[in-house]
């Protein structure tokens, strides 16, 4: 049985967030069209741009590594953006599908935020300094990105929904 210690566990985790990032970057889009809001939409965009930087930050990591680049399936991103697809269309020419993407958007970000948080602190035991710089800027982004979707959901998208 191979070594299965923090290092094999961070970098499947790596391989995990790395598919789970490609996958984002393909809903993004599809989102950013059906949002009605055009906050909503400018948001989804803002954050399509910042996850190919994320996906290029992963894909530093990778090299520190001396890694290939290889995403494994995540079943649990699979699930939320098939949430997210749901909202779509069962809500689709409501007032409520906004904010139905709204929590599909941020159902995401949390699951990020979870996973970043993790590897950082991986990273950080395993001595891994520049790993965890990089990590640590995506990081910030998706926690700002989760407050920025928390004050268009409060500043009224789920008001217009009710």
């Amino acid at each position: 049985m191979p070594d299965k210690d923090l290092s094999a566990l961070f970098l499947d985790t790596l391989k995990d967030i790395y598919y789970a990032e490609k996958q984002i970057l393909k809903a993004l889009p599809r989102m950013a069209k059906a949002a009605e809001s055009d906050d909503l939409r400018a948001a989804f965009e803002k954050h399509h741009d910042e996850t190919e930087g994320q996906i290029e930050r992963l894909e530093q990591i990778f090299d520190l590594m001396g890694k290939p680049a290889r995403g494994k399936k995540c079943d649990a991103i699979e699930g939320i953006i098939d949430e997210g697809k749901e909202i779509m269309e069962e809500y689709a020419d409501t007032p409520a599908l906004d904010a139905g993407l709204l929590s599909a958007a941020q159902a995401v970000e949390h699951y990020e935020i979870a996973r970043y948080g993790t590897l950082k602190a991986w990273a950080n035991r395993l001595s891994m300094k520049d790993a965890v710089k990089l990590i640590d800027q995506t990081l910030a982004e998706e926690k700002k990105t989760d407050e920025a979707l928390t004050k268009l959901a409060v500043s009224g998208i789920n008001a217009e929904a009710a």
